[in-house]
């Protein structure tokens, strides 16, 4: 089961929000917050306060709903950072002129799920489709289209005939 987490309109671009992600992504959640605990950004603590959220969700669910959770098995699953609104402002310029800026807003999510004793899935979300095999796709024959373009151009230098 996922156990999700978000926060929203959080003062930094979602660029440098997505460099603090790429780091916890995949990770235990002990680890994610030793990393998250040593990271010199200043999103660091926006979401190491997140993913203690995430986890106190698991906890609630655990007790409220009697599902069973092993809080030590737990792992980032999913991370995202998506855009939110953007702020304009005005910067004077020389002149009496006035330049625009953009200040970004970022709305951040962390899932979390549980990890099996061999490193798979325990369980699986509803509406969340399996992998299947797709059926083997046929080849095209790309020598033959391959073969007209290069007699097209044989010999001919394109560049610089002008």
């Amino acid at each position: 089961m996922e156990y999700r987490a978000q926060t929203r309109f959080v003062r930094v671009s979602p660029q440098k929000a997505r460099l603090v992600l790429e780091l916890i992504k995949g990770r235990r959640v002990e680890d994610a917050l030793n990393t998250l605990a040593f990271t010199k950004k200043r999103v660091a603590a926006k979401v190491e306060k997140l993913l203690r959220s995430a986890v106190q969700n698991a906890n609630y669910l655990s007790t409220e709903k009697n599902i069973d959770v092993d809080l030590d098995n737990l792992y980032v699953k999913h991370v995202v950072a998506n855009d939110g609104p953007r702020m304009k402002r005005i910067r004077p310029a020389p002149m009496g002129r006035a330049f625009r800026y953009v200040r970004r807003i970022a709305h951040i999510e962390i899932a979390l799920a549980e990890r099996g004793k061999n490193g798979t899935q325990l369980a699986t979300v509803v509406g969340e489709e399996r992998e299947t095999k797709a059926a083997p796709k046929a080849k095209k024959r790309a020598g033959a289209k391959k073969s007209a373009v290069a007699k097209k151009f044989a010999g001919k230098k394109t560049a610089g005939k002008r």
